[in-house]
């Protein structure tokens, strides 16, 4: 991994991320590394302890939580989703032929707690082009920082399904939906179920959905790549930008994002999905589970996965080697990959460039942190030939 600095200090140093930090565990040995700034302006080092907006890899960590529960018999798979929350009761499918009326009654079944894990349930996400992704933005679906999940996931009840549950892969906010079940389930607030179910046992003390003052302190300004310019800016209010993120309200809660992290932090929870277990020998998931979460749940018919975020139609599909498990992005070709050749390699991303993987067959687990939107993928890719260059 000695080039590893090299390769990445050159994105830094081409105005393309203000810095970056990794952490590698291969094997039980260590290799972990920072370089750049936590703020352009002020021109504030990057720490060891840094904090980041991690976006979307809260989801895989909703998704263990779920998993546990199934485990403990508390929720099955099969459930549909109105059982916990009967606000979709009504649901309802969008009518495409008539765009004065988005609803259409032709609805078959209910998306099961299943369908919210394989994003196979018919939502969709605001920053898609779709007549129901504009639905969720009209109504301003998660853009705010002071409601409750309770209250978006209302809101979102109010919205139709794009797709026939179990029709088809669409990467959405079923995850939102899946945090909202948990609090039903638990009879207690998401953030204080996922601190004792996944931070405590695991010891991330650094994860969560506020930030105290001195945690504030370490956290990594958030910027945008203009790719046209080739330069950093500010975040626009651009649907993603919009979403609520706030440092500190006690009360905010969402399932597809809004945690903060460390480097050190999410590595634990990395290394904890090799084994299911703690450093310590502390069951947080079960083998069984564990398995259906890393392995493809997925059939022919839903591939290839893609997301498609408008402006972004001409890049390379990163996820046509993949398939879906339950709560991750699971490798099952490595003729289409042109990186990563290990089958049942798997985990996700956020939408400002941070990153990881977990690979059982060569017993690696691997986290990248930085806080970019609309990033060039140049780092993330290095990031990974880098690793897989010196196995």
């Amino acid at each position: 991994m000695k080039n590893l600095f090299t390769k990445l200090k050159q994105h830094i140093d081409n105005g393309l991320y203000p810095g970056a930090e990794w952490k590698i565990n291969y094997k039980d040995n260590i290799y972990q590394g920072k370089i750049g700034y936590l703020d352009l302006l002020t021109g504030k080092p990057i720490q060891s302890n840094s904090i980041y907006r991690i976006w979307s890899m809260t989801k895989p960590i909703i998704s263990i939580v779920i998993l546990q529960l199934i485990d403990e018999k508390r929720v099955h798979l099969d459930d549909p989703l109105n059982l916990y929350l009967p606000v979709f009761n009504n649901l309802n499918i969008i009518n495409f032929n008539n765009k004065t009326n988005l609803f259409n009654k032709d609805f078959k079944t209910m998306p099961t707690i299943k369908d919210l894990l394989l994003h196979t349930a018919g939502f969709s996400y605001n920053f898609f082009d779709d007549e129901v992704a504009k639905e969720y933005s009209k109504k301003k679906l998660f853009f705010s920082s002071d409601t409750t999940l309770e209250e978006e996931i209302n809101i979102l009840a109010s919205c139709p399904l794009l797709y026939q549950p179990n029709k088809k892969w669409h990467y959405s906010v079923s995850i939102d939906v899946l945090g909202r079940i948990i609090e039903i389930v638990m009879k207690d607030k998401l953030q204080n179920v996922l601190k004792n179910r996944i931070f405590e046992p695991l010891g991330m003390n650094d994860t969560g959905f506020s930030l105290q003052e001195d945690q504030q302190q370490r956290l990594m300004t958030s910027y945008e790549y203009i790719p046209e310019e080739k330069k950093l800016i500010k975040p626009r209010d651009q649907n993603i930008a919009l979403y609520g993120y706030p440092l500190n309200n006690p009360n905010y809660a969402r399932g597809g994002h809004g945690l903060y992290s460390s480097i050190n932090d999410y590595s634990k929870f990395t290394e904890m999905l090799l084994s299911g277990k703690t450093k310590d020998g502390t069951t947080i998931l079960s083998d069984n589970m564990l398995r259906l979460a890393s392995s493809n749940q997925l059939d022919d018919s839903f591939f290839p996965l893609e997301i498609n975020i408008p402006g972004n139609q001409d890049e390379e599909n990163d996820l046509e080697p993949y398939g879906w498990g339950l709560g991750f992005r699971v490798l099952i070709n490595t003729e289409k990959s042109n990186k990563i050749k290990s089958i049942g390699e798997f985990g996700w991303a956020g939408a400002a460039a941070t990153f990881f993987l977990v690979d059982p067959k060569n017993n690696l687990s691997a986290v990248l942190m930085t806080q970019v939107l609309n990033a060039d993928k140049a780092l993330r890719e290095d990031f990974i030939e880098e690793i897989y260059n010196n196995l």
